[in-house]
């Protein structure tokens, strides 16, 4: 059996997904095994996929359906749950191998850097990082990886459309704190560049506030997708 799986849930990622494949080739020549979840895009995702991944997967949409089914076509004693947007350079890939090795570690995540050049965004990945230290909840966007007996066990990603990290999160925590590797993963900015640095930042922590009140995935999915 591989060391780690990482599963890539992807949908209409054709312009971004070949720098994250290409980042994780030493991962893969080294053991590691590269699932990409396509949940049905009409763009050319699977085709860019295809000679960069050991197996693209046609599913159905929805984040937490595509990292369940890519989870149970995995063989690695972990799982590594890699946004489509989100690129690993080689220090992260050297801190994952020492994370997996260490005794004890049942789950983790990486701090994030986001892409874009916007002197507010350095304050958002700042307050990501500590925020998630200090709570043990992360986000998808800072690469999760989780021993893949313990994801089955607790059931894998909850099918709801929306803060289905959050939710997974808040119950591998109980299990003992992530382990928080400081190498960054590099992620997109796009979405906080297209619609405004600040404007994002206030949805993101008003569906999060939402959530954290007890409101439905399913109406703040709404919410997200008509905010563009």
């Amino acid at each position: 059996m591989t060391a780690v799986s990482v599963v890539i849930p992807a949908l209409d990622e054709a312009e971004h997904i070949a720098p994250v494949l290409e980042a994780l080739q030493p991962l893969r020549a080294a053991g590691g095994e590269l699932i990409v979840a396509d949940g049905g895009s009409t763009d050319a995702t699977v085709d860019v996929a295809r000679p960069l991944a050991d197996t693209v997967l046609s599913c159905a949409p929805g984040r937490a359906r595509q990292m369940n089914a890519g989870a149970a076509a995995a063989r690695g004693h972990w799982l590594w749950f890699l946004h489509a947007d989100t690129v690993a350079g080689a220090p992260a890939l050297a801190a994952l191998r020492a994370a997996m090795a260490r005794p004890g570690v049942q789950w983790g995540r990486f701090d994030v850097r986001l892409s874009g050049r916007h002197p507010l965004l350095r304050v958002v990945e700042r307050a990501m990082n500590l925020r998630s230290r200090l709570t043990g909840i992360c986000t998808g966007d800072q690469g999760i990886f989780v021993r893949r007996d313990l994801f089955r066990a607790l059931g894998g990603y909850a099918d709801i459309p929306l803060m289905e990290d959050i939710e997974l999160t808040r119950r591998l925590r109980r299990h003992g704190r992530p382990l928080c590797i400081t190498a960054p993963l590099v992620t997109s900015s796009r979405r906080w560049e297209r619609h405004g640095v600040v404007r994002t930042i206030v949805l993101m922590w008003r569906l999060r506030l939402a959530y954290a009140l007890g409101a439905s995935p399913h109406r703040l999915a709404r919410l997200w997708r008509a905010s563009g």
